[in-house]
């Protein structure tokens, strides 16, 4: 079940040579998303997630310099191995947020003995997808997912 475009979306897509359930690993077991979730020489402080529909995430991530930036959200669809999707509109129990930014759907659809891997991001706003671009979406996110790729390869 692929996403259908929205004008908002950013999208990176990639072929990966690994299957669907390591990948889908990485995304929900905490100590492997503080592995790979953040371009280095950021890290991630902790990682809480709460991987079923409704239940929250708190990942904070930290700049070189020891900046920590919490990020809030809660899972909206968990298919385990195929689909992931998140948001920061509400934190754990349907609390809505103070501003929210985005939604994070994540595929993983299998293809012979590889992935393809599709993480679109939407926004709330053509202001908001334009700052996430102007952030380094397509930099920070390739970076990250390079280290996804890596991390997925040795389990």
């Amino acid at each position: 079940m692929s996403v259908q475009p929205h004008l908002h979306d950013l999208v990176l897509s990639r072929l990966i040579n690994a299957p669907a359930a390591a990948l889908y690993r990485c995304w929900t077991e905490p100590a492997l998303l503080s592995q790979w979730f953040v371009p280095k020489p950021w890290t991630i402080a902790s990682a809480d997630i709460d991987v079923r529909v409704g239940g929250g995430s708190q990942i904070v991530m930290c700049d070189p310099q020891g900046n920590e930036y919490p990020n809030a959200g809660v899972y909206l669809e968990v298919v385990p191995d195929r689909r992931l999707v998140f948001t920061d509109a509400y934190t754990a129990g349907w609390v809505p947020s103070v501003k929210p930014f985005m939604t994070g759907i994540i595929e993983f659809e299998p293809d012979g003995v590889q992935t393809r891997y599709t993480a679109t991001v939407r926004h709330w706003s053509e202001e908001s997808r334009k700052q996430h671009e102007a952030m380094g979406f397509h930099t920070g996110w390739g970076l990250a997912t390079d280290q996804l790729v890596a991390l997925a390869a040795t389990l």
